[in-house]
């Protein structure tokens, strides 16, 4: 009997490699790519139209519509240009005939040698660990919404509609850890289009009702310079609510952290720098509308006092219906958000690891799944199962450790954007175009560097302290 069995495994064994041999493999030997400007915009869109873009009427209230306006813009022209040098560099050393790399790190590696792809990882693989702390906050803030929604058009608006967001927090890392079992991105491209969607529909809500509120003449007053100095507000705390404002809009405009692996699912013709710098131009211009849209109609419809989540302004009452699409459109895109930004980290690991032990059988072993005779096309591995769902269950005792919506976005636009959007993109452009020192290109992109880390600087300071006036009072996992 067992013996029978071990002759079944075996031959289910033997057909799936079988398959997998017939597989048109790539130029260094890989599976083929098959990625095209449309999904690499959706991937690229899934991660920066996600929840930054909620936290955007707030972002323009604390500066204002000229420095508000201004700060999106500048923010997203420095990011398409930076990535548009970061995706030449793909490929070493010539950006279409050179070796494929496939991570950050491998670029960075590739292009600067040396010790810097070790700083380089471990600041991408930390922001992308915590862009998953952050999207499981965002889903427990929309599932609490719909709660409260529902609530409230049943029992009526006196009752006392109270929900805790650990449970959601729980069940978000549930669904996560089954999805996170899906091997890499270049599986995941259905997953992307349906969460890019997701993200047009609840911007495309969020707009409306601000535009109705606009429209109906009981939308707040705003100003140029935004919140004044004042009643609740003195000048030290203008100052941090600024800084954390840069913060914000600089989450909602890095996506460099993921850029190479995208630009890895892509076919290898035409040339991948030139797509992916096409997808770069089509999904900074689609979300920076977006932004502009709703940061401007969210500041025109709340004035000064916008909320820091846009949809949650609009209180909890009717039309309940449409509040509830918005937050369930919300919860489907950050579904798809989470494994954009987990996947880098999940591949990275696995990777390291099979080379680390390329013999054991619970590292590199796959298992097909196959129920009779139906096929799945659809493999289990032990280390993927196991190390997942750690990372998983880790970043949702974060998450409920650190419920701060707005500043844990300003902490992460802060710590992503100038190494991994400025300087890495900046110093490898340098390097591979070999800029002279002390000449006016060289210093203007020294100059650019300055600006932005001074930015970073004070966004981080910004949300730091906000995070600790929040942890002064908030009491970690009370369901």
């Amino acid at each position: 009997m067992a013996a029978g069995l071990v002759d079944e495994e075996q031959e289910i064994l033997e057909s799936y490699n079988l398959e997998t041999q017939k597989t048109e493999l790539d130029d260094d030997g890989k599976i083929t790519r098959t990625g095209t400007v449309w999904t690499a915009s959706a991937h690229i869109i899934t991660a920066i139209i996600g929840s930054g873009v909620l936290s955007l009427a707030w972002a323009v209230a604390q500066l204002g519509w000229v420095a508000g306006i201004g700060t999106l813009l500048i923010f997203a022209g420095i990011t398409l240009y930076t990535s548009a040098l970061l995706a030449d560099c793909y490929r070493y050393p010539d950006p279409v005939t050179g070796k494929r790399n496939y991570t950050y790190m491998e670029v960075v590696k590739a292009h600067l040698g040396g010790r810097m792809h070790m700083l380089c990882g471990l600041v991408q693989y930390v922001t992308l660990s915590l862009f998953a702390v952050s999207y499981t906050i965002t889903t427990s803030t929309s599932m609490v919404a719909i709660g409260k929604s529902n609530c409230f058009h049943k029992e009526g608006h006196e009752a006392k509609c109270k929900f805790s967001y650990n449970p959601y927090m729980v069940g978000f890392g549930i669904a996560q850890i089954f999805v996170s079992q899906i091997p890499n991105l270049h599986k995941l491209w259905w997953l992307s289009i349906l969460a890019a969607t997701m993200s047009f529909g609840y911007a495309s809500i969020g707009m409306g009702l601000s535009l109705a509120k606009i429209v109906s003449g009981s939308g707040e007053r705003t100003t140029l310079t935004g919140r004044e100095i004042g009643e609740g507000l003195n000048a030290a705390a203008k100052v941090w609510t600024m800084f954390r404002a840069i913060g914000d809009i600089a989450f909602a405009s890095t996506y460099t952290c993921i850029l190479i692996e995208v630009q890895d699912t892509l076919r290898s013709s035409p040339p991948e720098n030139k797509v992916m710098k096409k997808a770069n131009s089509i999904a900074v211009l689609t979300s920076t509308t977006f932004y502009l849209l709703c940061g401007c109609l969210g500041y025109a419809a709340f004035g000064n006092e916008a909320p820091g989540n846009l949809l949650t302004g609009f209180g909890f009452y009717e039309p309940f219906w449409l509040i509830d699409m918005a937050n369930l459109f919300i919860v489907i895109h950050l579904i798809g958000g989470y494994q954009v930004a987990s996947q880098p980290v999940f591949i990275a690991f696995e990777s390291w690891a099979s080379k680390r032990w390329p013999k054991s059988r619970f590292v590199t072993r796959e298992y097909p799944l196959r129920i009779g005779n139906k096929d799945f096309n659809f493999s289990i591995n032990c280390l993927r199962l196991t190390w997942r769902t750690a990372y998983v269950v880790t970043g949702t005792v974060v998450a409920m450790a650190l419920p701060f919506f707005n500043d844990i976005i300003a902490l992460l636009g802060a710590i992503a954007y100038w190494p991994l959007s400025v300087y890495f993109p900046i110093k490898l452009h340098i390097r591979q175009s070999m800029v002279r020192q002390g000449s006016i290109k060289w210093l203007l992109l020294q100059l650019l560097n300055l600006v932005c880390l001074l930015v970073a600087i004070a966004a981080a300071s910004g949300a730091i302290e906000g995070l600790y006036k929040g942890l002064k009072t908030y009491k970690p996992f009370k369901f």
